[in-house]
Formats: C-alpha cells, sequence, structure tokens
C-alpha cells in the first residue's frame, strides 16, 4: 500500500473513531434521559395509587442515588435527583469508553496529520537539494519517488532545469567558438604585424616621418594582437590565476614602476603611501597588469604636473584599493559603457584600442572581486576595487 493511501486510511479510521465514539455517548446520554424519565413516571403513579408511601419512595431512591439536593421541577427533580444519579458503574463505564474513544481517534488524528506534514517537509527537502545540486552542477535525474502532491512540481522542475542546461551547453559552445575565432583573429593579426615590422627594419633612413607612424601603427596592432589572445583565453576559461598571499603595496609599487617612462614622459607623479603590511590571495602578475591598466587610465585623463594617487584599507569582509586622478573625470555619458569592450570614450587618447578597463574587470572579478568607477566630490576620476575575503 501507497503513503498516500496509508495516509488517508489513518484519516479515514481517525475520523471514524471520534464520529463513532461521539455517537455512543450521545445514545448513552439519550437512553440516561429515558430511564430517567421512565423511573420518574414509575415513582410517579405509585405515589398516586398509594399516597402514603412518599416515604418510603424517597428512603428508596435516597440509597440508591446517595444524598438529595433541593430543587423544583417534575417529582425527581423535586427531590433533588438528577439522570447521572441513577446511571451506575455500566453507564459511568460508557461515557468514559466513549471519552477515551474521542481522545483516541484525536490522538491518531493529529498523528496522522503529523506524519502526512513530515512526508510533505521531506519531500520539499528533496526537491531543495536537488535544485541545490544543479545549481553546484552535480544534480542528476529525479529519484522515482511515486505519485503524490508534489509530482507535478517535480515535473515541471526536471522540465525547467533540463531546458536550462540544454541553455547552458549552447551558451557554452557559442562561448567556445567565439574565443576560438578571437583567437584565430588575433593569430591572423599576427602574422602580417612581423611582416610589417621586417620590411620596416629593412627601409632607408628616408621618409622618417612614414616610418615613426607605421612604428605607431604597428605597436597598437601588437597591443591589440596581445589584448585578442589574453581575451581568447579568459572567454574559453583556459586563462588560470596562481593565487598566493600577496602584499598590496608591493603590487601598486610594481605597477607603478612598470609604468615609470610614461609618467616621466607625460610629467604626471604617482603617489602610493604605505598604510602597512594587508595581504591578498591573488594572482601577482594579473592583478598587477589589471592595477596597471587603470593606473594608465587616470594617466591618460591627468593633466601636466598632476597626480595620480592610490590608497588601500582591509576590513573583516574585503580589501579595498582606490585609484584616482586629479582630471576633469568621466562623463556620465561614459560611465554606463567604461568597462565594456572596445568601448572608447569622447576623450579618449588616440592610440587606445578599450581593451584595458575591460580585461582589468575581467581579472579582478574572476579573483572574487568587485569594480566600479566614478568620479570624487572633490574632482577627478576614481576606480574602487574591492577583494573579497571569502
Amino acid at each position: 500500500m501507497g503513503k498516500n493511501k496509508k495516509i488517508l486510511l489513518g484519516f479515514v479510521v481517525s475520523v471514524s473513531l471520534m464520529a463513532s465514539m461521539a455517537a455512543a455517548a450521545m445514545l448513552s446520554y439519550c437512553d440516561r434521559e429515558r430511564q430517567f424519565a421512565l423511573l420518574n413516571t414509575v415513582c410517579e403513579r405509585i405515589l398516586e395509587q398509594e399516597p402514603g408511601a412518599e416515604e418510603a419512595v424517597f428512603a428508596a431512591l435516597k440509597g440508591a442515588s446517595g444524598e438529595v439536593g433541593e430543587t423544583s421541577g417534575i417529582l425527581l427533580e423535586t427531590w433533588g435527583y438528577k439522570s447521572p444519579d441513577f446511571m451506575g458503574n455500566s453507564g459511568r463505564m460508557q461515557v468514559m469508553a466513549a471519552a477515551a474513544g474521542v481522545v483516541l481517534g484525536a490522538l491518531l488524528f493529529f498523528a496522522t496529520l503529523f506524519c502526512q506534514r513530515r512526508k510533505e517537509a521531506l519531500r520539499l527537502r528533496s526537491l531543495a537539494d536537488h535544485l541545490e545540486q544543479v545549481n553546484l552542477g552535480t544534480g542528476g535525474l529525479f529519484a522515482a519517488s511515486g505519485e503524490d502532491d508534489f509530482s507535478k512540481l517535480e515535473d515541471e522542475i526536471y522540465k525547467t532545469v533540463t531546458s536550462l542546461n540544454q541553455a547552458r551547453d549552447a551558451a557554452v559552445q557559442a562561448r567556445n567558438g567565439f574565443a576560438e575565432n578571437l583567437s584565430n583573429i588575433a593569430h591572423q593579426i599576427k602574422t602580417p604585424i612581423t611582416a610589417i615590422s621586417l620590411s620596416v627594419q629593412r627601409m632607408g633612413e628616408g621618409n622618417k616621418s612614414h616610418k615613426d607612424q607605421i612604428r605607431r601603427q604597428l605597436a597598437r596592432l601588437t597591443r591589440l594582437e596581445e589584448a585578442l589572445l589574453v581575451l581568447s583565453r579568459l572567454d574559453a576559461g583556459a586563462l588560470s590565476f596562481q593565487r598566493k598571499e600577496t602584499d598590496v603595496f608591493t603590487l601598486l609599487v610594481l605597477a607603478a614602476d612598470n609604468l615609470e617612462e610614461f609618467f616621466r614622459q607625460k610629467g604626471v607623479a604617482v603617489e602610493v603611501p604605505e598604510n602597512g603590511e594587508m595581504a591578498l590571495n591573488v594572482d601577482p602578475e594579473w592583478t598587477m597588469e589589471a592595477l596597471m591598466n587603470l593606473m594608465k587610465n587616470c594617466l591618460e585623463h591627468s593633466e601636466r604636473q598632476g597626480s595620480v594617487r592610490c590608497s588601500y584599507t582591509q576590513n573583516l569582509l574585503y580589501t579595498q584599493i582606490l585609484i584616482w586622478d586629479e582630471g576633469r573625470g568621466f562623463s556620465k555619458e561614459d560611465l554606463p559603457h567604461l568597462f565594456e569592450r572596445f568601448y572608447r570614450g569622447k576623450d579618449a587618447k588616440e592610440g587606445g584600442i578599450g581593451i584595458g578597463l575591460s580585461l582589468s574587470r575581467e581579472i579582478i572579478e574572476r579573483q572574487n572581486g568587485t569594480i566600479r568607477a566614478g568620479n570624487r566630490a572633490e574632482g577627478g576620476a576614481c576606480f574602487e576595487i574591492r577583494f573579497y575575503r571569502h
């Protein structure tokens, strides 16, 4: 017999038991009242035939029922009797049996109700566990559990999960295809870059301005090719991070040192104050690459003799790094699109390809971090980075 049938049978038995006991108690009460009325009629007939026998009848009733109270009504009630006074042991046993039956039926009812609730809770927990496993990528098919009230929900969850898995597989295939195409494009760019570089080296000293222009374009193409290769590896999930405990101050100083020539040419200072030892669990090389892109962006939007500043703090939840400049800040139109690939704002400098900020965000977010961009109230653009501990 299935669990649902057993629970239904439990409800039916408990309700039937309570109903039968209640009916028995009602019948016992009606029978007691009928016997009381019959006894009252008998006593009245005796007194009608023998008026002087009242004391004898009263004494007999008193001996059978106990003390007599004073009340009004029919004859027995006038003498202080009630119908329960003549129940006897058998009548009391009937009432007690009826009461016990009602209690037993109520207990059976609540026990069945408890089992039903517990079964529902277990089914809900089973569905929740399955969804959690699906979310973690370890969920399989539902185990056969028979037909119940949750079978419809189980079927719908199965259909939804199957549809989501199919959509996820299609998205993964599309992403891998995009990453592969991006990698192919980068490699195709690399071949003409190499050829042009060799041709420029073989050229004479004439047309120096044209040679300088070619070199600038070659440098731009080289940066594009390198960025595309990195992005393709990120999209394909082939870029692994070697995370280890790294000092924040050291990361900022190394990033600034790698850009020292750019800062010197622009006449902009970079300030990295030491705020004590604070460690991050990140890949040092890639994190430094992300910080360099942010510093370079601030450098490009700084005026000569300006400064690019850095600061960092740490609490129980995250480590925060701030990088800001003293320029005009971001325009409102650019703010929503700053981290989009190949996006170049209206104030972007010539030669940029619009990948640096997008690459920085990818690197930071893949190491349990977040990045936001905004304008400071004092003026200038600011990048806020948070690396969370958990």
